[in-house]
This record gives C-alpha cells, sequence and structure tokens, in this order.
C-alpha cells in the first residue's frame, strides 16, 4: 500500500508482491527491481497471504537445460500452429484472444492452471499450481501462457505457476526417463475423467478457434495444410527451444508418425468444447463461408460442373432446412443437436443432385451423355450441353495424376526430422555421431546419383483441381447448360429423370454401429463410387464418410415417401 508509483508499462497502481520481495503489476504482470523492506510483522494476527509464489525452479541442469512441464511444450506447438494460420490469413485476434483463452480455460478445467490445488496431495505431474495462492486471486496471477503472447520472446521459459520446492525431487526422479519434469507421470496419469492434452487435440483447438471466428477455413483445409507442410505439426518440437531438452518419453508426447485423421480431430474438439463449458457459437448464416450454400459453390468449381447445378444445392438445402442458423450452429453438450461437418455436408448434397438429375446408376447418366453429345455436333451456335461422359474422362485423367502424386509424396515422406532425437543422456553423443554420418553419407550418394534438390513447397491455396474456361481443349465444364437433362412443368424447371434409387432404406443406429450406413464399394454403381471418390480426395476423408451424409440427407428429402403407410381397405376386414 505504501508504493505509490505508476506501472511503467500500463500506468496503473495495482501492486502485488513476490515471494522474494519484488513489487509486480497485477494489470499487465511487469515485475520491477524495487523491492519492500521486510518489517516485524509477529503481532499481526490472521492476515491474509496475497503474494504469487513463482516456486523454486532450477534453471540450468547439468545438460545445459531447464526444467519445463508437458503443458509448456502444448503451449509452444498451440503457439507455432496459431502464427502459421495468421501467415495463411486468419483474423489476427484468433491468437490472443480465442486460442489463447481456450487454452486458459482448459489449464483450469484440467486442473493443470488457475485453480487451487487440493490440500493434502502430493505433487503431481498435472497440477502446475502452487497451494499458497488463493482462489480469490485466479485473476490477478500472472499468466502461464506467455508463450501464446505476442509481446513475449520463446527463449523465456519462466513460468509463473509452477511447482514448489518439492519438485525438484520429481524433476530428479523423472529426468531419467523424461526430458520434462512431468513426462513420465504424464503417460502414467489416469485421465478418464479429464481430456488429457494430445498432438492431435492441438488441431482440434485450431479448428474450434477457427469454427468460433467462422473463418473462411474448413477441418479438411486445416488438415489439408498441416499435411502439406503450412502448419506445424509433424516434428514440430525441432522449434522448442535449446533450453527444453527433449528426450525419453517426451518423445511419445511430442513425436508424431501418422497423419492427422478427421474423425479423431473432428470428435476431440466436440468433447473439448463439451469439456470447457463453452456457450453457443457464433451462427452460421447464409452469409458466412461454412454454410452450405457457399460451400457447395466452391465444390461445384473445384469439381469442374456446371455452375447451374448450384440453383440445385440451394433447393435442396431450402427443402430440408439444413441451411438455418439453429442446424448449423455449435451447441457444446448439447446431445439433441446434430453436429455438422460442414465440408462433408455440402460434398453430399452436391452428390444428392447428380443423383437427382443423372441417377448415377451406370446407365442413364450416359444416355444422357450421348444426346448431349449429339446435340452439340448438330448445333454449336448456342452453348453447349453438359456431357457426363467427357466430364468423367477430364476428371478422371486429372484425379488419378494428383492421387498418384499425392502417394508418392506420402511414401517419400521423412518421418525422422532434421534434429536428433536421443532417449537418454547417456546415448546423446552417440546419436548426434550417427546423425551426423547419416547427413555425411546422403550428401556424398546425392552428389554421385546427380540427385536434383527436392522443389520448394507449393503456395497454399483453398483449391485443390483449378479449371479455366480460357483452356484450349475444352476441359472445363462451368458454363455448359443443364437444358438438356431438365424440363419445365407449371413454370419450374424439373429432372426429366422421374427415377430415384435410395443408398439405404433404413438407416442403422449410430450408437451402435458407428455410421448412419456401411458403404462397399461393389454394392453401388461405379459412377456413384467415383462421385464419391473425386469428393473424398478433395477432403481428404473416406468415401464411407461422405456416403454415410448422402444416406441422411436422402431420408430427409424423401422422409414422407418413405413414412408413407399403406392405405387400408375395410374390405380386408371379417
Amino acid at each position: 500500500r505504501d508504493f505509490n508509483e505508476r506501472c511503467a508499462q500500463c500506468s496503473e497502481v495495482n501492486w502485488g508482491l513476490t515471494d522474494g520481495g519484488r513489487f509486480y503489476c497485477r494489470s499487465c504482470h511487469n515485475v520491477t527491481e524495487r523491492t519492500r523492506e521486510v518489517v516485524n510483522t509477529d503481532f499481526i494476527t490472521n492476515t491474509r497471504i496475497q503474494t504469487i509464489s513463482k516456486g523454486l525452479r532450477k534453471q540450468e541442469k547439468t545438460d545445459g537445460g531447464c526444467e519445463w512441464y508437458v503443458c509448456e511444450g502444448f503451449q509452444l506447438v498451440l503457439k507455432k500452429q496459431a502464427e502459421a494460420l495468421e501467415a495463411l490469413g486468419v483474423c489476427p485476434q484468433m491468437k490472443d484472444e480465442i486460442l489463447c483463452n481456450f487454452w486458459r480455460r482448459y489449464l483450469q478445467k484440467s486442473k493443470q492452471a488457475y485453480c487451487k490445488r487440493p490440500a493434502g496431495e502430493t505433487v503431481k505431474a498435472l497440477s502446475v499450481c502452487d497451494s499458497s495462492t488463493d482462489v480469490d486471486s485466479e485473476p490477478e496471477r500472472p499468466s502461464l501462457l506467455h508463450f501464446l503472447s505476442l509481446s513475449e520472446s520463446d527463449g523465456d521459459l519462466q513460468t509463473d505457476c509452477s511447482f514448489v520446492s518439492s519438485t525438484s525431487k520429481v524433476s530428479e526422479s523423472t529426468s531419467v526417463c523424461s526430458g520434462s519434469v512431468d513426462g513420465s507421470l504424464y503417460l502414467m496419469k489416469n485421465q478418464k475423467e479429464k481430456l488429457r492434452m494430445t498432438m492431435p487435440m492441438t488441431l482440434s483447438f485450431c479448428y474450434m478457434a477457427l469454427l468460433w471466428l467462422r473463418e473462411p477455413m474448413t477441418l479438411s483445409d486445416l488438415l489439408r495444410f498441416v499435411v502439406e507442410g503450412h502448419i506445424p505439426y509433424l516434428n514440430v518440437f525441432q522449434h522448442f527451444p535449446e533450453q527444453m531438452k527433449l528426450c525419453g518419453l517426451d518423445l511419445k508426447i511430442f513425436c508424431v508418425e501418422s497423419w492427422p485423421v478427421y474423425e479423431e480431430v473432428y470428435t476431440k474438439m466436440l468433447e473439448l468444447a463439451a469439456f470447457l463449458d463453452l456457450p453457443r457459437f457464433p451462427d452460421i448464416t447464409d452469409s458466412c463461408f461454412l454454410h452450405p450454400d457457399m460451400l457447395c459453390m466452391k465444390y461445384l468449381m473445384e469439381a469442374n460442373l456446371p455452375d447451374e447445378l448450384h440453383n440445385w444445392t440451394c433447393r435442396v438445402v431450402k427443402k430440408i432446412r439444413i441451411g438455418e442458423a439453429d442446424f448449423l450452429t455449435l451447441v457444446p453438450g448439447n446431445k439433441s443437436t446434430r453436429k455438422v461437418k460442414y465440408d462433408v455436408l455440402a460434398a453430399a448434397v452436391i452428390v444428392v443432385v447428380l443423383k437427382l438429375l443423372f441417377l448415377l446408376d451406370d446407365h442413364y447418366e450416359w444416355l444422357l451423355s450421348d444426346f448431349a453429345e449429339e446435340r452439340n455436333k448438330n448445333n454449336k451456335e448456342d452453348g453447349p450441353y453438359f456431357e457426363f461422359k467427357k466430364w468423367y474422362k477430364v476428371i478422371k485423367c486429372s484425379l488419378d495424376v494428383e492421387q498418384k502424386k499425392m502417394d508418392e509424396e506420402r511414401a517419400k515422406y521423412l518421418w525422422r526430422c532434421e534434429k536428433p532425437l536421443f532417449y537418454s543422456a547417456e546415448k546423446k553423443s552417440k546419436v548426434l555421431k550417427r546423425r551426423q554420418m547419416v547427413v555425411n553419407l546422403q550428401n556424398q550418394f546425392g552428389k554421385l546419383s546427380g540427385s536434383v534438390l527436392p522443389a520448394e513447397k507449393p503456395n497454399p491455396s483453398s483449391f485443390q483441381l483449378s479449371w479455366s474456361e480460357e483452356n484450349a481443349d475444352e476441359s472445363c465444364f462451368h458454363g455448359h447448360s443443364l437444358k438438356g437433362i431438365l424440363q419445365e412443368k407449371c413454370g419450374v424447371l424439373t429432372a426429366v429423370n422421374p427415377d430415384y434409387w435410395l443408398c439405404t432404406v433404413k438407416l442403422c443406429n449410430e450408437k451402435l454401429c458407428g455410421h448412419p450406413a456401411h458403404y462397399k464399394e461393389v454394392d453401388f454403381p461405379q459412377s456413384y463410387h467415383f462421385v464419391l471418390r473425386l469428393f473424398s480426395f478433395l477432403l481428404r476423408i473416406q468415401p464411407s464418410y461422405i456416403h454415410d451424409e448422402v444416406c441422411l440427407i436422402e431420408h430427409k428429402l424423401f422422409n414422407k415417401k418413405l413414412c408413407k403407410k399403406p392405405k387400408f381397405n375395410p374390405g380386408l376386414r371379417k
């Protein structure tokens, strides 16, 4: 109370005391060099401690590193991923306002920080809070998330909310098999009651922040940018500071040797949103990029389909009411509302429209294509009619090339990172020597074989397949007409085809089977499978996930006919 000077950074007068006797600003957490003289307070009773304990921390180990915790490693990963997303054009407030608050809430809910440590408990690897701090002082505590802040440097590894002096004993016992203080205990701990942080969950955090901001990036785009190397995920621990020694069990936590899976990242995102008790997300309206009408337009362009199909996708979206904000908006923890995969939903709508117009039964679409081809030969004045057969050949050729290219890149991917890893301090010298030998041999063989240096990774793009109407080979179908397959009835355009086949008559119980329908390629026409394969490549998911969504849309679209009861014949009664 006697220290009334203004803070040099924020000009506020709101001071607290650290255990070292220094003044720190409760508003901006700036620590000054000014200390308070200790006076005799033996006669004071029932006083409340208002200081923040920074704990005792070994800054330098024998190998030159410092003590760090698993949660700090994930903080660095989230920071690198958020910075990469900002570089891709995501809103700047995602990192410091949205993602940072989500991460703080997770640390508090999982009792890793911003919480009161349970009394009488021994030191836990997942409890990095000091017990001397009162719960009421949580908003005034220095942030654990200085790694996520733009104003801090990567080299500062001080954590203001860490273990007390007894952690030195834990670190001595765990440093043998782990570089982090709590690496071994982190894997041993039973985390059924709370979500334990993993590398795929970092992508769940990022997607949750993107969804909150309604950014024009779907989950499939996010995972594709990860695979292409635009967002740090594989071998991201290479960016850890030198003070953070990574070895032993830390590698099981941060070392990833598989591509991120769409369903796993999406499911963890839903669990995270419910675990954090987040409110209803901002509404997904028809002006948002994630709305089915907007995404259908994007995927129609990428699939090289006629622009006129967009009118039909909008009609289907409106008919089954999947474009309403209440259906599209995420409400965490609400089990009665269906969780929407926006990219999969849009792709499934396009598949349903193609079935409505072309049937996709390996027969009718080819008849329509022959008719359109004959008409285009005889009449070249008007715009060309859409030929399904020609579109199929163009897309198949391009799809096969891109699929082969992607498979080769994945097969050639080197899972080992450039930064050498070692499981113990004793093997460090051997690992470094072996790594240097491997690099030298690779360079020598590369010179002898005359191998070409790997090309630079392409710039990120929302489109994987691009088509231009200016191409001389007439491979772009955006401006082609659907007149050959449409007819006008009562002033409304309808399909000439009156038939439709359902993928499944009865949906399965998702709780029991895991899927609303089952998909086997041999049970369905090849045209239908080809369309599923095209969109599964664009979204980088299994065709069965799109098939499931197609079945759900069909049952909404034809619900009245499916639930129609047979008429009662009174003559049958006795």
